[in-house]
């Protein structure tokens, strides 16, 4: 079976990540979407670690277990070592995005060269979207939902936020 990983901050997951990921599962068997965060930043990011797992599992139900949600806070080569896996999927908006994860990609590589990370182009319509241009619409208290994927409702993730702080 084929496998990869999927790393990101995913703050929050969007549809743009959504469709990297479908993209992804028709390259791969399995896909495990890897939430990395560091711990020794209390409190980084919009939205804790755990509501960011819950969007994940909201969002990719459909896959079934096509799709596993974990979160680490090693390396994403040491992630990739522990649970075996030798794909790495990023996903491109731009050509900003292409050269970033290209220097990523060339220090893991240097790290282990088993490893392979590939590359899923964003379709057109989703090229735009980012968790940045999300959150700044939720820090504004507009309206984030033409950017998610369907059926995720980020108030209710908003609510346990505030519950949580």
């Amino acid at each position: 079976m084929r496998t990869a990983i999927f790393p990101g901050s995913f703050d929050p997951f969007t549809a743009g990540h959504l469709d990297v990921l479908d993209s992804a599962l028709k390259l791969f068997d399995k896909v495990i979407v890897a939430v990395g965060y560091n711990s020794n930043k209390a409190r980084s990011g919009f939205f804790p670690v755990d509501i960011r797992m819950k969007i994940i599992k909201d969002s990719v139900k459909q896959y079934g277990k096509k799709v596993d949600v974990c979160c680490y806070k090693e390396l994403t080569i040491e992630l990739c070592h522990k649970l075996g896996v030798n794909f790495i999927v990023r996903g491109l908006r731009t050509t900003t995005d292409f050269e970033f994860e290209g220097v990523i990609a060339q220090a893991n590589r240097v790290m282990d060269p088993e490893i392979v990370t590939v590359y899923v182009q964003a379709s057109h319509h989703f090229s735009f979207i980012s968790s940045t241009v999300v959150r700044d619409v939720l820090i504004h208290n507009g309206d984030a939902t033409p950017f998610m994927p369907e059926g995720v409702d980020l108030k209710k993730y908003i609510k346990a936020k505030k519950e949580n702080s």
